[in-house]
């Protein structure tokens, strides 16, 4: 009866480890301090930042968002973050290792802004997403100035150099689902690893936020 027992104690163990070990999670972390962001950048975001573990152990990316994120609208059909306007920044992501976007493009280790936008309305898109919102990476070295608000082309063209190719870097973002909650990391139906968190919005409303990191469109 004892063995019995000192067994299944053993494989409840072994679960429990099993499944901790599997997990993904956010650790917070410091601030922002790379020294090859602008002083604007840098000033711009929250004073903490959350770093996304996965289950063996390795840091997959850091992320800070901003303190205050600047009032907007859009109102472009497919549109589900219409209470931003297009090329605010939004956050920084640092890579402590070379990873892809959601188009499978390879991304260098580094660390990017991340500024919202929406991807084009005709054929060539179709089916990247269900929604349009998206987030462009662009090398902090060659984003300076986190208020400045650019023309689509203009952030294409910025954010083309974290790819080395004509097409820019790019995150997608997801319909958050219930309220802003603390950051999470989630895998949803499609496989892809989402983080999801809250910012807070010039009103100082909190407004919930969720994007791929980890994951590829299906076509």
């Amino acid at each position: 009866m004892v063995r019995k027992v000192l067994v299944l104690s053993l494989v409840i163990i072994a679960i429990h480890f099993r499944a901790s070990a599997q997990s993904n999670k956010v650790e917070s972390i410091g601030a922002f301090a790379d020294a090859s962001a602008s002083e604007s950048v840098r000033k711009a975001l929250e004073p903490k930042g959350h770093r996304v573990v996965l289950a063996d152990g390795n840091a997959l990316c850091d992320i800070w968002l901003r303190a205050s994120v600047p009032a907007g609208k859009t109102d472009a059909p497919g549109a589900v973050y219409n209470n931003i306007g297009e090329s605010t920044l939004i956050g920084v992501i640092t890579f402590p290792k070379q990873a892809t976007d959601f188009r499978g493009q390879q991304i260098k280790q580094g660390s990017y802004t991340l500024r919202y936008a929406l991807h084009p309305a005709d054929g060539n898109h179709l089916g990247i997403s269900p929604i349009r919102d998206f987030l462009l990476l662009i090398p902090v070295s060659v984003d300076q100035n986190a208020d400045a608000q650019y023309k689509f082309d203009e952030l294409v063209k910025m954010s083309a150099k974290t790819t080395g190719t004509n097409h820019p870097a790019v995150i997608s973002l997801v319909a958050p689902e219930g309220k802003a909650n603390a950051a999470a990391v989630t895998q949803n139906e499609h496989g892809h690893l989402v983080f999801s968190a809250s910012v807070k919005s010039a009103g100082g409303a909190d407004m919930p936020i969720a994007f791929v990191i980890k994951g590829q469109a299906e076509q």
